[in-house]
């Protein structure tokens, strides 16, 4: 046997010995999984969901919905992002279980995030030392649930190989139907309209039958950035998520004035809305500075209305956040219209944001409407069509675009009879890019 030969006999003895250890390995190893991977099966009468036992190949669940199958990787994290919303009316009387429910059905249509409603109204759907426990999870503001939803929340996610990104209102602290009601003796509201002192009455505003925190106020933007900072430090989250909620008015209807006059009184030139403006510029900078400074891989962003002039009224500069540095990491507008909308087309919107993010290192994710899917909006559209969301997806990865990923609105509607066609055609179309 000459030098060659030996050599390569060599070779093939050592590649057969490591291919027997690799079939050992691959016999006796564990999954890896933490939780039994889950099949999602949807029937078109609006059956609902069926956990079943899935068909699992390696590291990866063979998932069905409806009359599609694909494969679930054991992590799903991944250069786009795809989210799910999960908003306050999904959380009333939230047990674990149902958190695993939640975690289990956006797995399972290929989502990588869920956007999860911490603070709804001025309050926590986790431990705090500066907000109640929400009433959402035992009926009563500021009531003990026995847990903490947020924890759990994210522990199953990252089990699961999703990100979790907490999301906060900021200003809001209840509706104009009451919700919620009544509040707790340690809301902040009801400590500053109720103490001996009458100069914190004007940091909270009621307006509309709402009530809402004062950003003019520094005390008050210092409360809502502690809170933030808060979250990030004490629980491992993957980013902070602020929605489209920023000054309720317009006008001087919203009960700001004395802060303003003060302002005015100082020699202040701005006219009233580039005073709120600024105000709303503020609280996001710190609260960009002081979230990094606590965590740095913890990511801040917005999702603000898809309507630009509508953002402006209300104090949100898009303008300044998606050029500057120091303020967000992404920002994701809410563009719930479709192509064919005579308003604002799709395409045309899609196309008139990007355009606005002009610092390379802010992601441009998108808001889409999966809640119309299947109903009457935009004179029966989403009823004429059951492949609008995966159309609007196909276009935002085209290079008319580029979007860095998508969040759908919302949790409630990736299940049932009304969304079951649209969803079929959304997993089909992730599913195929598996």
């Amino acid at each position: 046997m000459n030098h060659l030969n030996k050599r390569a006999w060599i070779i093939i003895a050592a590649a057969a010995v490591i291919a027997v250890l690799m079939a050992i390995i691959i016999i006796f190893a564990p999954t890896g999984s933490t939780s039994a991977p889950v099949m999602l099966t949807v029937s078109p009468d609006g059956g609902g969901k069926k956990p079943e036992t899935t068909v699992t190949t390696g590291e990866a669940s063979v998932v069905t919905y409806g009359t599609n199958s694909y494969t679930v990787p054991q992590s799903l994290t991944e250069s786009e992002m795809r989210a799910v919303w999960v908003p306050y009316m999904s959380l009333y009387g939230l047990t674990k279980e149902g958190i695993d429910k939640i975690v289990s059905d956006c797995r399972n249509i290929g989502a990588n995030a869920i956007i999860f409603h911490v603070r709804p109204f001025g309050d926590a759907v986790y431990d705090s030392e500066f907000f109640p426990w929400s009433h959402l999870l035992t009926g009563t503001q500021g009531a003990d649930p026995g847990y903490d939803p947020l924890e759990y929340v994210i522990e199953k996610a990252h089990e699961n190989g999703m990100e979790l990104h907490a999301w906060i209102n900021p200003l809001r602290i209840s509706l104009s139907g009451g919700t919620p009601s009544p509040l707790s003796a340690d809301n902040p509201y009801t400590k500053w309209r109720t103490d001996s002192d009458p100069s914190n009455d004007s940091w909270v505003v009621d307006y509309n039958g709402g009530k809402y925190y004062n950003p003019a106020v520094p005390e008050v933007r210092r409360l809502i950035i502690d809170g933030m900072v808060e979250i990030a430090a004490k629980y491992n989250v993957d980013g902070i998520h602020w929605d489209d909620y920023f000054y309720p008015a317009e006008d001087s209807s919203f009960g700001d004035g004395a802060q303003y006059s003060a302002y005015t009184a100082s020699g202040g030139t701005a006219s009233l809305i580039e005073w709120r403006t600024e105000n709303i510029n503020t609280l996001i900078r710190e609260s960009y500075s002081r979230i990094k400074a606590t965590d740095s891989s913890c990511i801040f962003g917005i999702s603000p209305a898809g309507n630009i002039q509508n953002c402006l009224n209300a104090g949100a500069d898009v303008y300044k956040w998606c050029s500057s540095g120091g303020y967000i990491d992404y920002i994701c507008p809410q563009i719930y219209w479709t192509f064919e909308s005579k308003v604002a087309p799709f395409d045309a919107r899609c196309r008139e944001w990007k355009a606005m993010v002009t610092n390379d290192d802010i992601d441009f994710y998108v808001g889409l409407a999966l809640y119309k899917a299947g109903s009457d909006a935009d004179g029966g559209q989403w009823k004429r069509s059951t492949n609008i969301i995966a159309r609007q997806i196909e276009y935002l990865r085209s290079d008319a675009v580029r979007a860095d990923g998508f969040m759908l609105y919302s949790y409630e509607y990736i299940s049932g009879s009304q969304t079951f066609s649209e969803m079929e055609n959304l997993i089909a179309l992730l599913a195929a890019n598996e």
